[in-house]
């Protein structure tokens, strides 16, 4: 993977979601592969009998239900007491997760610029329609006032990001930033804030940080997982962490045209961006040839993995757009409607 030369990082909602993205995802909402029941009261309706404005039934009263939900009218035509029965809406949460170790800071698009943006747009689509939405980043360094780093951003690996509800500790391995519990248009610069409020940067634990997400997460819904899942220590462990416990996961695996097609010859030393090693190799067309083997191999086994848990799993370049993933990819596999 090659180093992006420039970086444009976002600094603003209009910077990571424009009027005419907005435009186009405004009429999307999330939904589930699985019905789950949420802690809070929302705008998602199931079949399962409750309390809300919208009539579903009648049932005979037993002794000690709420007798304010008796119906009267019947009473004085049947002389025998019905309960009413309501549909009950359900929450529904949207929990967006981001990989921010340095090996995303790589491509032409960004890897980790298109990460951001798509996971905006999906966080906006949940606040319009009253979902609760999370978001996280996985490593990374907060952007803070101070000096500038080398791509013209002001870096902090301690300081918090604004709004932050949980931030990475010092010296914590698996660093793990969130904000949590976001609902509602009016939440969208808090979301907007949020992302831009981290560079990548270093390497990540991927299994510690999965741990704590897991651990912390709250509510049943849907997570996504945008990376590029090229962690040393593996991937399998943490999402096995993410599996389950009321979530319906999907791993968006992000690659840059660089990484599925290098335009590289010649001798070179390459120094791996995350831990530093080097290794001097001379790149030809048969090395080439078996490094997409290698490439396709490994996310085949990605892709293999994920099935036998029931996550669903993509892999798509960063030069992918955010509406097309949204609109096409991500409606066609039943998370977006």
């Amino acid at each position: 993977m090659l180093r992006t030369p420039t970086i444009t990082r976002p600094k603003s909602l209009e910077d990571l979601i424009d009027a005419q993205l907005i435009a186009k995802v405004g009429g999307l909402d999330v939904a589930s592969r699985k019905v789950f029941s949420g802690k809070l009261k929302g705008e998602r309706r199931s079949k399962k009998r409750g309390q809300s404005v919208e009539f579903a039934d009648h049932r005979p009263y037993v002794t000690g239900d709420d007798t304010r939900h008796i119906d009267w009218n019947i009473f004085g035509r049947l002389d025998k007491l019905f309960l009413k029965m309501f549909l009950e809406e359900e929450d529904l949460a949207l929990h967006v997760v981001i990989d921010a170790s340095e090996s995303s800071d790589c491509g032409e698009p960004n890897k980790f610029v298109f990460m951001q943006k798509a996971a905006m747009a999906l966080g906006y689509v949940g606040l319009v329609n009253l979902n609760r939405v999370a978001a996280t980043y996985i490593g990374g360094l907060s952007i803070s006032p101070g000096a500038s780093s080398a791509d013209g951003t002001s870096a902090s690996p301690s300081a918090p990001a604004e709004g932050v509800a949980e931030s990475a500790r010092p010296g914590d391995v698996g660093l793990v930033r969130a904000i949590r519990d976001l609902r509602g248009r009016r939440r969208t610069h808090d979301l907007s804030r949020f992302m831009c409020s981290v560079r990548p940067g270093g390497a990540v634990d991927f299994r510690t940080a999965c741990e704590r997400i897991a651990l912390t997460r709250r509510g049943k819904g849907i997570m996504l997982v945008f990376s590029d899942f090229f962690f040393k220590e593996g991937y399998e462990s943490g999402l096995r962490m993410l599996v389950g416990h009321g979530y319906d996961v999907f791993c968006i695996q992000v690659l840059s045209p660089q990484e599925i097609d290098p335009p590289i010859t010649g001798d070179l030393r390459l120094k791996d961006v995350e831990d530093a090693d080097l290794t001097e190799v001379t790149i030809s067309a048969p090395l080439l040839k078996r490094y997409k083997a290698n490439l396709a191999a490994y996310c085949d086994q990605l892709r293999q993995f994920c099935s036998r848990r029931d996550i669903n799993f993509m892999t798509i370049p960063s030069s992918t757009p955010v509406d097309t993933l949204l609109l096409d990819y991500l409606r066609k596999r039943g998370m977006l409607k």
